[in-house]
Parts: C-alpha cells; structure tokens; sequence
C-alpha cells in the first residue's frame, strides 16, 4: 500500500496563509458608496442603475446610499424604490453629512433601504405633495386618492424594516420633521452615525434580510458614473435643462427668420437636449402653445402689424413655458420652496428674453413707421467726433458714419445732404 506524500513544511504554510486572507478578504467585504444629493431626477435612476450593477460585478456586500436631496419626481422615486427592493445587494440609506437633508421623495427612499441612518445634524421629512396655483402661491394636494397611495407606501416601506409605521405616515399627513437624534428615538432609523467610517463599525454584525453584515475594517469606494451619465446629470439640472428649451425656441425662431446662419439647427439640438433632461411627459396644451407663439412671431417678421403679431407670440410663448415647467403633482415630489425655486428658473428666463425680443419688435415697428430717407433729406444731425472729413454723427437718435464737405468740430451741427448705402453726406451749418 503507497504511502501519501509527505507534505513540505514551505506548503502547509502557504495553505494557512491563503486560508487566512480568503477569511479577512470575507470578514473586509466592499462597500460601494454612491451620491443622491440635488433633485431626484431620471439621472438619478439610471445613477442607482449602475450603481447596484456595478456593486454586482465587485461583490459589494453593501450599497451605500449618501442622501442629501430636497426631493424630485414622483415616478423617478418609485423606480428608484424598485431598484433597491430587487437588489440582491443590501442598501443602506445614510443622510449626510451635517446639514443635509432628505425630504420628500428623500424620506421614502430612507425607508425604503435595508437599514435607514442618518448624520447629526441632518433632517427627514416634508413628504406631502404640494402643487403650484396659477397664482404662484402653493397648496398641498389633498386628493385622497393620491395622499393615501403614497401614506401606504410609506406605511409598508416603515413596516416591512420594523420601523415606526405612525412617524412614517405623519411623514405625509403632517409634514413630520425630525433629526437624527429624534428619528433614532423613535424608530424611524437604526443608527445615528459621525461618518462612513463610523457607520461602518455601527454596522458591523447587524443582520438585514437574514445576512449578517461584515463591515469592520472594509474598504469604501466611490461609485464613478459613465460619460453618458455624467452628461445625463448636466441636463437633469432643473435651470439648464430650462435654459436649453429656451434657448432652443428662440435658436428656431431666429434660424426661420434669417436662414443661412445654421441657427435652425442649433436650435432643434438644444431643444431636443432640454427635453430630454427634463425626463417628464410633454404637456400637450403647453407645447401648443408655444409652437403658436414661435408662429406668431415669425408671422410678425413678415407682416406690418405694428407687433401686434409679435406681442401675442410672446404672451404665448410665456404662457406655455410656464405650464410646460415641471412643477405640478404627480410630476414632481417636491417641497412648496423648493418648486417655486425651480418656476423661478423656469419663468425668469422666458420673461427676459421675451422682453428682449418685444423690445426687438417694437425697434422693428418703429422703423417701419419712419418716413422714407428721401423725406428726411435736409435735416440735421450732430457731429460726435471731428469730421476731416469722415466721422459719427448723431442721426435722428442713431450713429451714422459720415463724411463731411469740409472740416467739422465735434458737437458742431451739420446738414444731411444724402445717403449712399451707409455713409451720410453731409455739411457744416453755418
């Protein structure tokens, strides 16, 4: 019978030793930490999209989700809760750092994590939906129908991680406000954390969903977004994606008017950039609206209407931007401050640049009243530079170059004699 090979002394310990760093590599697993601050938008989807993939392809055992956000749109929150709840990855939800906040559709998603913490300092709450009046002002939804879908979402969220069912619907019914010392108290969190670091050792040997955590000592990484994504979040900010639906109106309006310049086409880019950061359905009535508007404006372009055309364009145009912007229910999650805020970058530069085009239009009116050049030979402009013999003169409250018959001082009164293309002909009185 053969006698089994001896084993080398230099091979058993080598055995040891790769039995002892398959156990600290388990006791050490990665967490993999990803922000959600700012408004809860379609990029923040696709951000906890990525993020639970790639703690798939790392074997994180932790997803750790960095709250700090006044809230967002109600259907990007609940994908977002639907993310997490098919996650084979556990979640833990922490608001952070001190001052931060997690309200509305933030609050939901804290409690739709595996284990809900929060910095001191920090606040939860506000989770009723308001909406805007067309007045400005704003009013809670009170529709029973919507108030008590999201009350029970929030209620079986709050149950289903043993946390306080009746603070989670006061959440809702009462704009509840707490910190984190308070929500310990209560039962809303498990745990009140100075860090990550600190987080981490709390939640060392904690079990969520019959798993045993093992965090001591593990190593954090940042969650890095793709390109794609990173440029996703530029446009999901509420004033540039704004901005690129104006800009690309008024691009369209002027690229139709004088075609040529290649405007037209940055126009439709820019528009299409905006509606796809803005990540909410097209109110139809509202793009009516400003489609009418741009075709009133270029109507005026080519009509003598004394901008009558034009005015009600720009009346259009504001009125549709301002039922375009995103801020009724169910759209948008959002507390009453934070969407006046986003009407604010909404409304602000439509009007401005509404103003600048009727000031246009009136500029454009007024020449058109003026009577022919040849009416206005013979009468006198004012000199702004010495003439010898060319120079500015002041024209009917416009420059015009000039050239003069002989010398002229500045501030000397000068007779128009006539005009060839853009040059005054023109003569020293007296």
């Amino acid at each position: 019978m053969a006698r089994p090979e001896a084993r080398s002394p230099i091979s058993v310990i080598l055995l040891y030793l790769a039995l002892a760093l398959s156990v600290n590599a388990a006791d050490s697993a990665e967490v993999l930490a990803v922000d959600l601050s700012d408004a809860i938008t379609p990029a923040s989807v696709e951000l906890i999209r990525q993020s639970i993939e790639s703690a798939g392809e790392t074997n994180a055992s932790v997803l750790l989700l960095l709250l700090d956000t006044p809230g967002g749109g109600l259907t990007e929150t609940l994908e977002i809760v639907s993310l997490l709840e098919r996650s084979e990855v556990l979640a833990v939800g922490y608001v952070s750092p001190s001052g931060a906040k997690a309200w509305s559709a933030g609050t939901l998603i804290l409690m739709s994590c595996d284990i809900a913490a929060m910095a001191p300092g920090t606040i939860i709450g506000s989770a009723q939906p308001v909406r805007l009046t067309p007045t400005g002002s704003t009013e809670p939804v009170n529709d029973s129908k919507t108030n008590n879908a999201i009350v029970a979402l929030i209620e079986e969220k709050a149950r289903l991680h043993g946390r306080n069912v009746t603070a989670a619907r006061q959440f809702v019914q009462s704009n509840l406000n707490l910190n984190a010392e308070t929500a310990l108290e209560q039962g809303v969190i498990e745990l009140v954390a100075e860090s990550q670091e600190d987080l981490l050792r709390q939640l060392d040997g904690r079990i969520a969903r019959n798993r045993t955590l093992s965090t001591a000592g593990a190593e954090i990484s940042q969650f890095q977004p793709d390109i794609r994504l990173q440029v996703l979040q530029v446009l999901a900010d509420p004033m540039i994606a704004g901005l690129l639906v104006l800009i690309g109106l008024y691009a369209l309006i002027f690229g139709l008017s004088n075609p040529g310049h290649g405007a037209e086409v940055f126009g439709v880019i820019a528009l299409a950039l905006g509606l796809i950061g803005q990540g909410f359905d097209v109110n139809l009535g509202a793009l009516f609206l400003i489609v009418l508007g741009m075709g009133l404006i270029l109507a005026e372009l080519h009509a003598h209407s004394l901008g009558l055309l034009g005015l009600a364009g720009i009346i259009c145009i504001i009125a549709g931007t301002a039922l375009f912007a995103p801020v009724s229910f169910p759209q948008w999650y959002l507390p009453a401050n934070y969407q006046r805020s986003v009407m604010g970058m909404f409304l602000v530069p439509s009007v401005l640049l509404a103003g600048f085009f009727a000031w246009s239009v009136f500029k454009v009116a007024q020449a058109r009243l003026r009577p022919p050049f040849q009416d206005q030979v013979a009468s006198t402009a004012i000199a702004m530079q010495r003439l010898n013999p060319r120079g500015f003169v002041l024209f009917q409250g416009e420059y015009w170059e000039a050239e003069s018959e002989g010398l002229v001082e500045k501030g000397e009164s000068v007779a128009v004699l006539e005009r060839k293309d853009r040059m005054l002909k023109v003569r020293r009185i007296g």
